[in-house]
């Protein structure tokens, strides 16, 4: 779309960690924090790509300290969030935190409006990696400008910070926001079911030309794992986002994960289509009812993605013509499936997949 971006090196592929919000809301402390990052590193996370563990809304106290700063609740965070970053960051990891562009967070907290500079300048003195501002309490203002200020006051501190924006899509960020953050919301929030995981994809059909490295669509953090998902639907929620080049963020309770949600989340080809350097975002191909084709381009040469998707409550065989991924009219191509990591078949002129309810079958196509 050749809009302006920021060149800061930070965010060249999309963020991936952790964030509190998902599995415990406002419930959070030092000790789960703590042991969230000792997990992320136990369970093989932090070696599949997850840096950044975040907390969000729930860790101020009621009121601002005399000097005018943001104070730790001191029943939740005791030695201060300082002590929090530094045992993250002796794990290899890195440390992120929540506020509010608003008058009051979202759970009615001491929020940033006017000491935007004040608590950028706090944030890096405490060793914070990545700050997540949301949009709560903001009546009557304007997200460019306020957005803006932000970016100004994390440049102030000379500390590198990524910007996570978060004002639900509601003025099209992504046609503004690459100058200002690293990736920005472009939806409400999702919920841990298949209606909401569909309609949030569905949101994000469009918005493939804005996004790139440094600046990142961001359609929320993952449900894998809560509610009642099944495994098939975690399994198509993590590949689509994948496909999407969004930020993982996980949101479940990383001290208590099954076997097969550590494979869901440490996938390591559905991984390495997130992160692929190229950036490009995938798009919808086509759509047939509650059968989806997405597609992919990957930085190998004339190398794609595709996600087949069934929203349906019964199996579906999909079918797709090289042709319609851009191979020519004879389409010779070789298929790789990205979740079982094994080839095919080589030479096949028609893509073809049985695909169960409610999942997704993503394959890596190349010519032949």
């Amino acid at each position: 779309m050749g809009l302006g971006r920021l060149s800061d090196g930070l965010a060249v592929t999309p963020p991936m960690g952790w964030n509190s919000w998902n599995a415990f809301k406002g419930n959070i402390d030092e000790g789960l924090i703590v042991d969230t990052a000792e997990a992320l590193v136990r369970t093989g996370m932090r070696e599949a790509g997850y840096r950044y563990v975040v907390i969000d809304d729930g860790w101020m106290g009621p009121e601002r300290d005399g000097q005018g700063d943001l104070v730790p609740d001191p029943a939740k965070f005791p030695r201060g969030i300082g002590y929090v970053a530094e045992r993250v960051h002796a794990l290899g990891l890195r440390f992120g935190i929540y506020t509010d562009a608003g008058t009051k967070t979202c759970m009615g907290l001491p929020a940033s409006l006017g000491y935007e500079f004040r608590d950028a300048r706090l944030f890096a003195d405490w060793g914070v990696d990545f700050v997540k501002v949301d949009w709560c309490h903001t009546d009557g203002m304007g997200p460019r400008t306020l957005y803006a200020k932000w970016a100004l006051a994390f440049a102030a501190t000379r500390r590198p910070m990524i910007l996570s924006i978060c004002e639900w899509g509601r003025s099209h960020p992504w046609t503004w926001a690459g100058t200002v953050g690293h990736l920005w919301r472009t939806c409400w929030d999702i919920q841990p079911d298949w209606s909401s995981i569909m309609t949030i994809l569905g949101r994000q059909s469009a918005l493939h030309p804005y996004a790139g490295p440094g600046h990142w669509n961001d359609p929320d953090m993952l449900e894998v794992a809560n509610g009642e998902l099944s495994a098939g639907e975690s399994r198509a929620h993590f590949a689509l986002w994948a496909m999407l080049a969004a930020p993982l963020i996980a949101g479940n309770d990383l001290r208590a994960m099954s076997d097969d949600t550590v494979a869901i989340l440490t996938a390591p080809e559905i991984v390495a289509l997130d992160q692929d350097r190229l950036g490009r975002q995938g798009r919808r191909l086509r759509s047939d009812g509650e059968v989806e084709v997405w597609v992919r381009e990957l930085a190998g040469a004339r190398t794609v993605a595709i996600a087949l998707l069934n929203r349906a409550a019964v199996a579906r065989e999909i079918r797709v013509e090289p042709a319609e991924l851009g191979f020519g009219p004879r389409g010779d191509v070789r298929i790789r499936d990205l979740w079982r990591r094994a080839d095919l078949a080589d030479r096949v002129g028609e893509i073809i997949a049985t695909v169960e309810p409610h999942s997704a079958a993503v394959l890596g196509i190349a010519p032949y």
